[in-house]
């Protein structure tokens, strides 16, 4: 492994399955993601992926509606077309969005009638909560369903923090108690202990928009940051051997608090893990995001002594 290695920005990242039934897509052939999201199964963690990446071209091409009226009944036609409904619905906006975000929902129900043990079409409800009804009775009763489904969905623990960030629905420091206590009580070798490093580049984010002119880029809240040590002592070095769907994600997290606090010699294995994917958060929230990942990267690699900072 070189600190040279070229960047992959491919949304399937190193998902060759994926890949190829995006291929089909973009030729308006629904075959391929069919066969994908069946054989994916009860996966849920692959199962969601695949689906949120699909959707994403789906928003602009019509492969998931022709799927979903040539298949009413299909769970997997139904939960990608809730996907790609809602994320037009969060593209138009929240007054034109309207609409959109009620075919989406009524699409979701759809799919849970279709498939009652599928977790994807609740994570995309809980998203439509956050961007068009933020409604919190409606937002602990999916939490409930989810968790009967699959405690420690990392796609839905990421939905209900976002909902709880002050930008959203949340009060002040409410989002950063939710993550401190569900990275508690995750078990041990689960992605879920990022959630408070998330936190933490949101809060950076916000303060730099609010407070611009007396809070530079260079300061940051990633020097001896307690939270840093708490993932690499519950996720990372017990994490499964084999990566989740959004490891890339939560692995450039870990790498850029690393990477801030000056622990470059740690920040190694971090980056050789993550290999070509790197992400555009958080590294966004402190520059242009692939310079900094290329820089920090290099410095990772490169001998202490030779180390410019």
């Amino acid at each position: 492994m070189t600190s040279g290695r070229p960047l992959d920005t491919h949304p399937a990242r190193g998902d060759e399955a994926l890949r190829r039934a995006l291929e089909d897509a973009s030729m308006g052939r629904w075959e391929g993601p069919r066969d994908l999201l069946i054989s994916t199964g009860p996966d849920w963690d692959r199962r969601i992926f695949r689906l949120q990446v699909l959707a994403e071209a789906g928003a602009r091409l019509r492969f998931a509606d022709t799927w979903a009226r040539a298949e009413p009944r299909s769970p997997h036609a139904l939960a990608l077309l809730g996907n790609v409904q809602a994320l037009r619905a969060m593209i138009a906006g929240r007054d034109a969005g309207w609409a959109l975000m009620k075919d989406a929902w009524a699409t979701c129900r759809n799919a849970l009638n279709a498939w009652p043990e599928d977790v994807a079409p609740l994570v995309v409800l809980l998203a439509l909560l956050r961007t068009h009804a933020p409604d919190r009775n409606a937002l602990g009763s999916i939490w409930e369903e989810i968790k009967q489904r699959d405690p420690w969905n990392r796609e839905a623990h990421h939905e209900v923090l976002t909902y709880l960030l002050p930008r959203h629905h949340g009060a002040q420091g409410e989002a950063a108690w939710w993550a401190e206590e569900q990275a508690s009580i995750a078990p041990q070798g689960l992605p879920i202990a990022v959630l408070p490093l998330t936190v933490l580049a949101e809060a950076h984010r916000s303060r730099q928009e609010r407070d611009r002119g007396a809070y530079g880029l260079a300061i940051h809240p990633w020097v001896d940051c307690p939270q840093t040590d708490h993932v690499l002592e519950r996720w990372w070095r017990y994490r499964a051997p084999h990566p989740h769907a959004c490891f890339a994600d939560d692995a450039n997290y870990l790498a850029h608090a690393l990477s801030y606090a000056n622990r470059h010699a740690e920040a190694l294995e971090v980056f050789d893990a993550i290999g070509p994917y790197a992400t555009h958060v958080p590294w966004s929230y402190c520059g242009r995001a692939h310079d900094l990942f290329l820089r920090h990267r290099a410095w990772a690699y490169s001998p202490p002594r030779r180390r410019r900072h």
